[in-house]
């Protein structure tokens, strides 16, 4: 099982706590430090402040030296497609090749009003993230004076450079591209297509066991070895010595999504099941059940992520 680090930096961080959570991910032995791609706080306070994804990953590309960094995911309506791919490759040559790219069709639609981002219905967002994901394999990979029309974007004669291969670290090849979500026929067709890894969210073990099933037909069906699609999860996580660390841990947790009451008593205990949750024991029968599954890759979405030691914690049970 491989490991990755996910926090979700708009509820609040700033750089420099972003900077130390990458900092604790890497010295614990995660492979990956994802972060979301917001411009509005939530959950908990909406008035907190939030920061740039891609600008932050630039930052960390030169101020945490070995582990991959990403984004999970880009809303493509946030960002031209071949602005998003020149973005890439700038913090991808700046970290010397361990840059990957989540890329989706956005969801959070007062996050796009207050911002002035076009937020089209789901099926043309879908649409869209199509149209971008053949642009930017196209301004990576196609020769010069590639071009492509579609109904969302023109490219007329191409000229990108620097191609991804020349770049330190890459050897020819470019950054990791990941699409996903909970698990729908568009969304297997797309990853099929396009996509290097399919990450799948709010997943149980035995959910994630039917949902890769489902994704491997697609694949196949596609005319693709699914073996060449890397299957992911990502889960929550919360981790604790002891009984009492996760108490605290979860009453933590209850205050960031707004305060503990009966109501989100009921929210975490939907959430256990499904979680890398409770002592080093536990967590680890969690993710035997999740490799079990076909999973290859855990990423671990922390809510707690100013919570260093838990990030410690995971790395020192789960990796070892």
């Amino acid at each position: 099982m491989r490991f990755a680090l996910m926090i979700e930096p708009q509820m609040g961080l700033t750089y420099e706590e972003q900077l130390a959570v990458a900092r604790h991910a890497e010295a614990a032995g995660f492979e990956a430090f994802f972060r979301s791609d917001h411009y509005e706080s939530f959950p908990g306070d909406a008035g907190n402040p939030t920061t740039d994804a891609w600008t932050v990953i630039a930052g960390l590309a030169r101020d945490v030296p070995r582990i991959h960094l990403g984004v999970l995911v880009s809303p493509i309506t946030f960002r031209l497609p071949g602005h998003l791919a020149k973005v890439v490759l700038t913090a991808d040559e700046m970290s010397g090749g361990r840059v990957e790219i989540g890329m989706g069709a956005g969801w959070h639609d007062d996050e796009h009003r207050r911002h002035g981002f076009p937020f089209p219905e789901i099926g043309e967002r879908a649409d869209m993230l199509e149209e971008a994901l053949e642009i930017v394999h196209g301004l990576w990979e196609e020769p010069d004076g590639w071009s492509f029309i579609g109904d969302h974007w023109a490219i007329e004669d191409s000229l990108f450079r620097p191609k991804p291969g020349s770049l330190p670290g890459r050897d020819g090849g470019r950054p990791n591209i990941i699409t996903g979500g909970q698990g729908s026929p568009r969304a297997y067709r797309i990853a099929a297509r396009w996509a290097d890894e399919f990450n799948l969210s709010s997943s149980s073990p035995e959910v994630a066991s039917t949902k890769f099933g489902e994704l491997d037909a697609a694949v196949r069906a596609a005319g693709r070895d699914p073996s060449t699609l890397t299957h992911s999860v990502m889960a929550g996580v919360l981790v604790g010595r002891d009984r009492d660390e996760i108490r605290r841990r979860e009453r933590d947790l209850l205050a960031v999504f707004g305060g503990a009451d009966e109501e989100s008593e009921t929210w975490m205990a939907a959430r256990r099941p499904r979680w890398v949750y409770g002592t080093p024991d536990e967590a680890r029968e969690v993710v035997k059940r999740f490799e079990s599954a076909g999973v290859q890759r855990l990423m671990l979405q922390d809510f707690l992520a100013r919570d260093l030691e838990m990030i410690d914690l995971a790395g020192e049970a789960l990796i070892g």
